[in-house]
């Protein structure tokens, strides 16, 4: 818990002295400065990407919302879109996640990602893995962990933008990373216990029926 506490104070610490010491020593312009302040979070995603070599599912979204804040910064985007571009993507991605609801043919988004936490690329282990999709109790859980991470990152788009109309550029830089970062420590939390009860309940159940077939 603490070094993910530290993380997050260094996500948020760094940014904001970068637009401080660029509002006083550089430029006025609060552009530059947002811009100055994004190199930080810029490098060290490329360096978490460099270090683990593979695009899995947690990979992809850390690279798509980069390209979502590159993108911004190619445009041209003023102050605010600057300010709301690293949840630009949460955003969209927490509305994917609830759309994929809505398609009860599909599998909810985050099947994929628990399926890339317990089994890897294990082949064996992601095919034991897709099996358990036949029971409705798996299926309630992937869907409620998906429904839950959706409102999660939904809600933090939505908080972010309230930030960026009520609070000056320097707050919402500082604010905004411990924002997203505590609410994404607790439903980590939340989805690791919910996840590790839900698996000891259909180990329970299955030792139930195994016992009445005999």
């Amino acid at each position: 818990m603490l070094p993910m506490l530290r993380e997050m104070l260094i996500d948020a610490g760094i940014p904001w002295v970068c637009y401080q010491a660029s509002m006083a020593y550089l430029s006025h312009s609060e552009v530059v400065a947002l811009v100055i302040a994004s190199v930080f979070p810029t490098v060290k995603t490329l360096y978490g990407l460099s270090r683990r070599r593979t695009l899995d599912p947690v990979s992809l979204v850390i690279l798509a919302g980069l390209l979502f804040g590159l993108g911004a910064l190619a445009f041209g985007g003023g102050v605010k879109i600057l300010l709301v571009r690293e949840s630009l993507f949460t955003g969209a991605f927490g509305l994917a996640c609830l759309i994929s609801l809505l398609v009860r043919s599909r599998r909810p988004v985050m099947f994929y990602f628990g399926r890339f936490f317990a089994a890897g690329s294990d082949p064996r282990q992601r095919a034991a893995f897709d099996q358990n999709w036949q029971y409705p109790a798996f299926r309630r859980v992937q869907r409620i962990m998906t429904l839950v991470w959706g409102l999660v990152f939904v809600g933090e788009f939505t908080l972010r933008v309230v930030f960026i109309y009520t609070l000056s550029p320097a707050r919402v830089l500082a604010v905004s990373p411990l924002v997203l970062g505590g609410a994404s420590v607790l439903t980590m939390l939340w989805t690791f216990r919910y996840a590790a009860r839900a698996s000891k309940a259909g180990a329970a159940r299955r030792a139930a029926a195994a016992a009445l077939g005999e």
